[in-house]
């Protein structure tokens, strides 16, 4: 590890998991906007996820988005139905969540644990992941929308079945 002074002498770590991804601060009021528009946009997909808002859902990606191993936003939110519409109530709170812009693209890294409550069969059962997602985002002309999305999850607990597409 290597420590670098900070304010006040404190050290500040500079390097670990994260050394490769450097937030970046925003150096203008613009960039400031566009830093939090991106943060928007991020924190409105996942709760059309959990509102099960597939339309708005659909509306937050670009046409050539890639996620959970599949291309193009129709093929994307075909995935994600198939899990999220086999169980009840979900929950995906959002943490950590770390900005680089450059321009009209964006990068986020953020945290997630996201709860999921089992439905029909599944009823009373429970599905839990944490970990953390790595989005590309795009400006458009409607906004910021995720281009592409890589899930890493880092631990679960309970069923998975109440996420199996049936």
């Amino acid at each position: 590890m290597t420590n670098q002074p900070g304010k006040g002498g404190a050290a500040v770590r500079t390097d670990g998991p994260d050394s490769t991804f450097r937030s970046t601060p925003p150096a203008d009021f613009g960039q400031l906007l566009d830093h939090q528009a991106v943060v928007d946009s991020l924190h409105r997909f996942q709760a059309r996820l959990d509102a099960k808002d597939w339309p708005g859902l659909r509306s937050s990606m670009t046409e050539d988005a890639r996620a959970y191993f599949v291309e193009g936003a129709d093929a994307v939110l075909a995935v994600v139905r198939a899990h999220l519409d086999a169980c009840g109530p979900t929950q995906h709170l959002m943490g950590n969540v770390q900005v680089q812009l450059d321009g009209d693209t964006a990068r986020t890294r953020s945290y997630f644990r996201a709860f999921h409550v089992g439905a029909g069969t599944n009823e009373g059962a429970v599905y839990e992941c944490l970990g953390d997602y790595d989005d590309s985002w795009t400006r458009t002309d409607t906004g910021w929308a995720l281009t592409s999305r890589v899930i890493a999850v880092r631990a679960e607990t309970g069923d998975r079945a109440v996420i199996t597409p049936r």
